[in-house]
């Protein structure tokens, strides 16, 4: 395999079908870089690959793990390094919007050790027990460097930091060099977006999203009328699991359990969803190794591909 191609953009700006038409076109075939459409009991929710789709090109981590299963961005790196490796084509397509998974693959992560099942249940029964509050504060104490930058709002980071803390008995930012991997093969990243400028003010351009905005509020509603209220209660017994700490299936959750009215958990998905796409824009942008397009502009798409190979 020589080239992989990286095609990603934030929740909603239409990857799936761009992607599928590229992969026809270069006769490759796909491989997923979305973190929760790899479960495969909520596809509605994750807008996952439809079974037509799927059997338009093969798709790659699609449905291929259970909301039960362990499963990390670490993990993902060495079976996506692996397929690589004996890949038939010379071309490659990965595609998604999880920023961890792609980056996973194009600069590598750090070697974190893998975490034991007994300590994984250990401290899943302590977040029971003790709640997040109190883990967090132990997470402050055993690494002061790491607790300065993670994202207190993700129960999961914390939980898996303190894992690696506990079966190591080092801090987790011992193991985080930020040391970028050489790959044995190009790398072309497209990012696709619909925002416009709206305005530029004190020399800052401000960026319109109404368009994709308006696809993801079309999306979740779509999403409800295809069945996540059912796909959610077929989960519910699971709703701990760290797969189910998901826009959508929260909201859903609440509204199941008589805490929200169906119209507000429509709205607050809706929200959420938005904002999520704003910090994957955010993320993306920061790359300055990827070349940007309208996801509608399918032939330009796949001429720069076709140069750039």
């Amino acid at each position: 395999m020589n080239t992989l191609i990286v095609i990603t953009g934030p929740t909603g700006v239409g990857k799936t079908e761009l992607c599928l038409s590229l992969a026809e076109q270069l006769g490759t075939e796909i491989i997923n870089a979305d973190s929760r459409q790899i479960y495969r009991e909520i596809p509605i929710g994750t807008a996952a690959p439809t079974n037509e789709q799927l059997q338009r090109i093969k798709h790659h981590f699609v449905g291929t793990k259970s909301i039960s299963d362990y499963y990390s961005a670490a993990k993902y790196e060495q079976e996506v390094m692996s397929l690589l490796n004996e890949w038939k084509s010379d071309i490659a397509l990965l595609t998604g919007g999880s920023m961890m998974y792609i980056d996973a693959v194009c600069k590598g992560i750090d070697d974190i050790p893998t975490v034991r099942d007994d300590i994984r249940i250990m401290m899943k029964q302590r977040l029971k027990t003790e709640g997040i509050e109190c883990l967090a504060e132990e997470l402050q104490l055993l690494d002061p460097e790491h607790w300065e930058t993670i994202d207190k709002q993700n129960p999961r980071r914390i939980i898996h930091a303190l894992e690696i803390c506990h079966q190591t008995g080092k801090p987790y930012s011992s193991y985080l060099t930020g040391t970028k991997k050489k790959r044995a093969f190009n790398i072309i990243k497209i990012g696709l977006t619909r925002d416009t400028i709206a305005k530029i003010k004190r020399g800052q351009i401000i960026y319109d999203h109404g368009e994709l905005y308006e696809r993801i509020n079309n999306r979740v509603v779509e999403m409800i009328n295809n069945g996540l209220l059912e796909e959610a209660q077929g989960v519910m017994p699971y709703r701990n699991e760290n797969a189910l700490n998901t826009v959508g299936y929260k909201e859903i959750f609440r509204y199941l359990d008589g805490e929200l009215d169906l119209k507000e958990a429509i709205r607050q998905i809706q929200s959420h969803t938005r904002e999520y796409a704003r910090k994957q824009l955010t993320w993306y942008k920061k790359d300055a190794e990827m070349t940007w397009f309208h996801p509608d502009n399918a032939d330009e798409i796949f001429q720069f591909i076709i140069n750039s190979i």
